[in-house]
């Protein structure tokens, strides 16, 4: 009884991963969204496609090693978008607000988020095993 339970379990999260979020070829995606994508990120390369609940999700490279990811509705407009950035790209706001309030945290992973003509940053900071996220408004505002 255990192991029929076991693999249902399995089954059922195995079948809510491919329900929230598939894997697309480009030519499934909508011209619109492909057009204007190709108009935002002229340079994108190594893109993927996902295809999740209502938007669909590009995640793709500019330059050396510069990870981006956006999404699109169905009508081709950007939702949002992310670019990761080195901490030196923070804004010095951002970064003395992380020096005084998380002494002896290092700086991980940084996100630069625009949504509506508004940035924010994720930003990943550790110390040891311990790991915090946090996300600031361009202005140094943490949120």
């Amino acid at each position: 009884m255990k192991s029929k339970i076991f693999f249902l379990a399995i089954a059922l999260c195995m079948s809510s991963t491919i329900i929230t979020a598939q894997d697309i070829r480009q030519d499934e995606v909508p011209s619109l969204v492909i057009n204007n994508f190709k108009k935002k990120f002229p340079k994108a390369k190594d893109i993927e496609w996902e295809y999740k609940k209502t938007y669909y999700n590009v995640e793709f490279e500019i330059g050396f090693f510069t990870d981006f990811e956006a999404w699109y509705d169905r009508s081709g407009k950007l939702i949002k978008y992310s670019e990761e950035i080195s901490k030196r790209e923070l804004p010095k706001v951002i970064q003395d607000n992380i020096k005084t309030n998380y002494k002896n945290y290092k700086i991980d992973d940084v996100e630069k988020v625009t949504e509506n003509e508004k940035i924010t940053y994720h930003i990943e900071i550790e110390k040891g095993n311990d790991e915090i996220n946090l996300k600031f408004l361009e202005n140094g505002i943490l949120i």
